[in-house]
């Protein structure tokens, strides 16, 4: 299993980003797939997860209205827009193939900041 995400970077808030995931090494399109992520000094934290066929969307509420999780499984990528950021939504942000995160890829940095 390969997860490898990318499109992190530094935005002042009130911006925009959008993360990609690459996935290889398993069947991504009957895969549920998950955005976690972990801030500095705290644990990691559930961002986003979507069914294997993109039809339904589950939101922590810290990003509800805001973040919008989707996927191209002829790609097999994975996305996760990112609108209205505020400076607490930064952290490292990992693709993952279950909730807990604990098989996810290296993380892409995110730094929310005026």
């Amino acid at each position: 299993v390969q997860l490898v995400e990318s499109g992190g970077g530094l935005v002042q808030p009130g911006g925009s980003l959008r993360l990609s995931c690459a996935a290889s090494g398993f069947t991504f399109s009957t895969q549920r797939m998950h955005w976690v992520r972990q801030a500095p000094g705290k644990g990691l934290e559930w961002v986003s997860g979507i069914n294997s066929a993109g039809t339904q969307t589950y939101y922590a509420d810290s990003v509800k209205g805001r973040f919008t999780i989707s996927r191209d499984n002829t790609k097999n990528t994975l996305y996760l827009q990112m609108n209205s950021l505020k400076t607490e939504d930064t952290a490292v942000y990992y693709c993952a193939t279950d909730p807990g995160g604990a098989l996810r890829g290296q993380g892409a940095q995110v730094t929310v900041s005026s």
